[in-house]
């Protein structure tokens, strides 16, 4: 009788542990699946970068801008109403008088010296960040966009 006991114990205690590719198979199933950036995420995350380091400065972290001063983008009328326009700014810098949500500015954007992909990719952030509804802004567009 105890032999049986033992035989059906230990029989009990290997079917309960399982393999080690079943083991890596609970594992695998457990872990988070990553997501795939859509081309307007990879981009704006590229454009982050370059906010970070160019635009911040006078448009603040949060994208509000100082009113009267300098133009918001969070949200931003101009960026969603005048799309060859914001584009022409970030490419080749702004002067003169604008009016962002009803608010008029007459400042400078000095120019910054970005190349096509990097102004797509600036504005791109903008837009996936404070103005979700524009539609992503290629290169191709950005090279139409002459001085």
């Amino acid at each position: 009788m105890k032999n049986v006991l033992a035989c059906l114990f230990t029989t009990l205690i290997l079917c309960s542990c399982g393999t080690d590719k079943e083991k890596k198979q609970t594992i695998k199933l457990k872990e988070p699946a990553k997501k795939e950036l859509t081309a307007i995420e990879k981009s704006a995350q590229r454009g982050k970068e370059i906010y970070r380091e160019l635009c911040v400065t006078c448009h603040l972290t949060n994208g509000k801008g100082v009113t009267g001063a300098f133009p918001p983008l969070n949200p931003s009328d101009w960026i969603t109403g005048k799309r060859k326009e914001s584009i022409h700014a970030v490419k080749y810098g702004l002067k003169g008088e604008i009016v962002v949500n009803g608010v008029t500015y007459n400042n400078i954007m000095q120019y910054q010296g970005l190349d096509d992909e990097e102004v797509a990719d600036v504005l791109n952030y903008i837009i996936d960040t404070w103005n979700p509804t524009e539609k992503m802004v290629t290169v191709e567009e950005v090279q139409q966009i002459k001085k």
